[in-house]
């Protein structure tokens, strides 16, 4: 296991653990690790001190949570829970879905998920009341 100190491009840092240096390079190049605060898959290695082994074994004292490096981070976090608690996933058939709720051929409720840029807009000017959320979707894990 190998433990580094990433940093994403909108300039938040956070630690992960990773099973090799190369398990890191191929999880990266696939868009797979992302910030845990925004969520951006655009993240880089940041700079680290090395951990040196003692010889002689004390307890160590739990290391601090770091504080939000911007107060809108914890609004961010309490506007994700809300919309998570409060709408239904549909994922990839979010466009539609959206339709359907538009036409009156779904029942009405809040829903969220993804679409492509060109799908977003059409949807938009189709009169489909859509808005985009300043965060990405929980990443499903094994």
């Amino acid at each position: 296991m190998i433990h580094y100190t990433l940093k994403c491009a909108n300039d938040h840092s956070f630690d992960s653990w990773f099973q090799s240096a190369i398990a890191f390079d191929k999880l990266e190049a696939a868009g797979m690790v992302c910030c845990s605060v925004c969520g951006s898959t655009k993240v880089q290695k940041d700079v680290m001190s090395p951990r040196v082994g003692k010889t002689t074994r004390r307890a160590r004292p739990a290391p601090a949570l770091s504080a939000p490096a911007h107060p809108a981070e914890p609004a961010l976090r309490r506007l994700r829970a809300f919309v998570e608690a409060n709408s239904e996933d549909v994922g990839e058939n979010f466009v539609r879905e959206a339709r359907a709720i538009h036409a009156g051929d779904a029942p009405e409720r809040a829903i969220r998920g993804q679409a492509r840029p060109a799908e977003a807009r059409k949807l938009v000017e189709d009169g489909v009341p859509v808005a985009p959320l300043p965060f990405l979707p929980t990443r499903k894990s094994n």
